[in-house]
């Protein structure tokens, strides 16, 4: 409330006014006295004293001694008024005025009016049941000075607003007492309630201090608890690792000991193995030896004789080839003697059939002679025509099965093959410094540069068009010199003078290894793999031809070429011109090889039938369809080889027939005609039992092929749909 704020602003003006000087009277209250009272009174009379006078009944001579009022002394000592002259206004009268008796005329109408006022002020009145005697004192009384009956008036009339003034102003004093009580009361309990919530807070800081001292504690308890398992667990695993390393130990000299016993059996079973190699090439020279004076006695063809001879040769330098190098301090591996023993037994075979070659050779000559002397018998002149017509025939007939037929590509095309590779050779001495740098920033780039190539190329796959786009868009600003992000860094072919002839050539072997590898487990993927590098041969027609050089160099089937054996040339070097791979355990198994060959042919057949989808198709194809054409016709004109002819021919046309048919329709069927009724009896009789497993799914294709007039499209072609995910 408003009052309040002016609360100590009143005590201290009422501490400074003349009423707070009075003196404390702690008697007041129990005497029934108010603490103002005789203040600003004045020496006067009761308003009761008329009323007393008139009971004294008071003679005229005492009334003539009464003052007016303010116009007698009091004698201090004595307590008597002194008489005093009145004015002329005064109501009182004069001290030289004559006395008025009681009767006279001017006294009754003031003695009226007073016995009036006491009936108006009943309080004032005097009681009627005490009759005051009057007293009876032998000394006369003093006088004493009267006020008028209108001052005595005023005097009640003042003293009854007094009283009221005082009953109303202990009203208000009990009032403020109570609302001051009230006040103090509320302060106390508010301070009550404060003092509670600060006892309360102290004794939640107190619990907080108390719980964070007990989680500290039960941390470093739980700490030492972990630290002291971490120990027991170091000390187990330190004995574990005791035990182990002890045990490897055990395992290191037991392996030692092994080992020490294999040494010794490779070295006794060497030696026995040499042994036995320095009996087979005694039994082949012996073989060779025998096969040599036969030649000449044989009345089969030369050519036939030849190739025996021919053979023989081969044989005996591959069996000097393995002593040779047993010759060198080495003992003869397992292979090394199955490559012996399985010459040894082609040996055997040579001879075996040349000899049963030259007996029917003797017997068909006896046949034709005793069949000459019986036509001679009976008709000389119809034997002699039909002579010409069999021999007419039988040489119409050898020049129709020999035609065509080759054991080595054109010269067009060994001319165009050797190109390649002397291009390829030349790419690879031209980056030679970069890959024999010793400077550390150069061994860096160059192994920045060689993942920035094929980390791309390995990550083709069938997912989407636009991720097979985004890897196009990569190898395309690698190779025009551009800035790409390869492993976290940028790197350029523009680095380095030679860079650009490095990625091309890294590129072109990524592509035909993905062709080695992927391809020939997942068929698959020949599509997106040779989609991407049809859009980088078109761009970039230096990376086409060297892709076509790593896939001649390691598939010269895909030329096609089969390269003859030179003079000095190792088994190892000859098997390794033909595709194979040979390691230190040997030369790999057939089925692998195949399966190597089969995924670079799918390679090829896709890239030629390919083309990038959002190249410039109005140039011609880098590597066209005609260049499928070319392969199969070429392949057809040379003699088929054992299981590789016809695996190769399969997976051609598995991928690109389709193509083909549609490109050149009535030819290409003529073509698949050809292969079953001429060329596929030509492979069926150079293969083996053994190998009958790629000859009967190219039959199978044909039949089916030429039953439906239809070759359906290869799995895991791209189509519209794919380019738009």
């Amino acid at each position: 409330m408003p009052a309040e704020s002016l609360r100590w602003d009143t005590l201290e003006a009422l501490k400074n006014s003349p009423k707070g000087r009075l003196k404390y009277n702690p008697d007041w209250l129990e005497k029934g006295e108010d603490i103002l009272s005789g203040c600003n009174e004045a020496p006067s009379l009761s308003p009761l004293s008329g009323l007393i006078l008139k009971r004294l009944n008071m003679s005229p001579r005492a009334l003539q001694k009464t003052c007016s009022l303010g116009s007698a002394s009091t004698d201090p000592g004595t307590g008597l008024s002194e008489e005093a002259p009145v004015s002329s206004t005064s109501p009182f009268p004069s001290a030289n005025a004559q006395p008025t008796p009681l009767s006279s005329p001017q006294l009754v109408p003031r003695l009226k009016k007073d016995t009036e006022q006491a009936s108006l002020f009943p309080a004032f009145a005097p009681d009627a049941s005490n009759n005051l005697s009057p007293v009876t004192n032998p000394i006369p009384s003093p006088t004493i000075s009267l006020l008028s009956p209108r001052a005595t008036q005023m005097e009640g009339f003042i003293r009854i607003f007094e009283e009221k003034h005082r009953a109303k102003a202990k009203m208000e004093l009990s009032l403020r007492q109570e609302l001051q009580e009230k006040l103090v009361a509320s302060v106390a309990s508010r301070e009550s309630e404060q003092l509670k919530r600060f006892e309360e807070l102290m004794e939640l800081k107190q619990r907080q201090e108390y719980q964070s001292m007990t989680d500290m504690m039960d941390r470093e308890y739980a700490l030492t608890q972990e630290s002291i398992g971490r120990q027991e667990k170091l000390k187990e695993e330190h004995k574990n690792r005791i035990k182990i390393l002890n045990l490897r130990l055990r395992e290191a000299e037991q392996q030692r000991l092994r080992e020490a016993e294999f040494e010794r059996q490779r070295q006794v079973e060497g030696r026995e193995r040499l042994r036995a190699l320095n009996a087979v090439q005694e039994e082949i020279l012996q073989l060779n030896q025998l096969l040599e004076p036969a030649a000449p006695t044989q009345s089969g063809p030369s050519p036939d004789l030849t190739s025996y001879s021919t053979r023989a040769n081969q044989l005996c330098s591959q069996v000097s080839e393995v002593v040779r190098m047993t010759a060198e301090g080495e003992f003869p591996s397992v292979e090394d003697m199955t490559v012996a023993e399985r010459a040894l037994h082609e040996m055997r075979s040579l001879i075996r059939v040349m000899q049963e070659a030259a007996a029917q050779a003797q017997e068909k000559r006896k046949k034709e002679q005793e069949e000459e002397e019986e036509r001679r018998k009976m008709a000389m002149l119809q034997a002699q025509q039909e002579e010409q017509k069999k021999s007419a025939a039988l040489s119409a007939k050898e020049k129709a099965r020999k035609k065509g037929l080759q054991t080595k590509a054109e010269q067009s095309t060994l001319k165009w093959y050797q190109e390649l590779q002397d291009s390829a050779n030349q790419c690879a001495q031209s980056f030679e410094g970069l890959n024999n740098t010793k400077d550390i920033q150069t061994k860096k780039l160059r192994m920045e540069l060689q993942k920035a190539a094929t980390i791309p190329v390995s990550q083709i796959s069938s997912i989407s068009g636009s991720k097979l786009r985004e890897i196009f868009d990569k190898i395309d600003k690698l190779l025009s010199g551009r800035s790409v992000v390869s492993g976290g860094k940028s790197v350029s072919t523009s680095q380095h003078p030679n860079g650009l002839d490095f990625v091309s050539y890294k590129l072109a072997e990524k592509f035909v290894k993905q062709g080695e590898e992927e391809v020939a487990s997942h068929h698959e993927a020949a599509f997106p793999i040779a989609v991407v590098a049809s859009g980088v041969w078109e761009l970039h027609p230096k990376v086409g031809d060297f892709i076509l050089a790593h896939l001649h160099k390691k598939c010269p089937y895909a030329v096609p070429h089969y390269p003859p054996m030179k003079d000095g040339t190792s088994v190892e070097e000859y098997q390794k011109i033909l595709g194979y791979r040979v390691e230190d355990g040997g030369v790999e198994a057939q089925d692998s090889f195949l399966k190597r060959m089969s995924g670079m042919i799918r390679l090829y057949a896709a890239m030629i039938q390919l083309r990038w989808p959002y190249g410039s198709k109005q140039g011609p194809d880098p590597h066209g369809l005609n260049n499928g054409w070319r392969w199969l016709a070429q392949m057809l004109n040379m003699e088929p080889l054992a299981d590789v002819t016809a695996t190769l021919l399969f997976d051609f046309l598995e991928v690109c027939g389709n193509a083909l048919m549609k490109q050149y329709q009535v030819q290409f069927w003529k073509l698949i005609l050809l292969i079953q009724e001429e060329y596929l009896p030509r492979i069926e009789a150079v293969t083996s039992q053994g190998q009958a497993g790629s000859v009967t799914r190219l039959k199978q294709f044909l039949e089916s092929s030429l039953r439906s007039r239809q070759i359906p499209p290869p799995k895991g072609q791209l189509s519209s749909h794919f380019w738009r995910s």
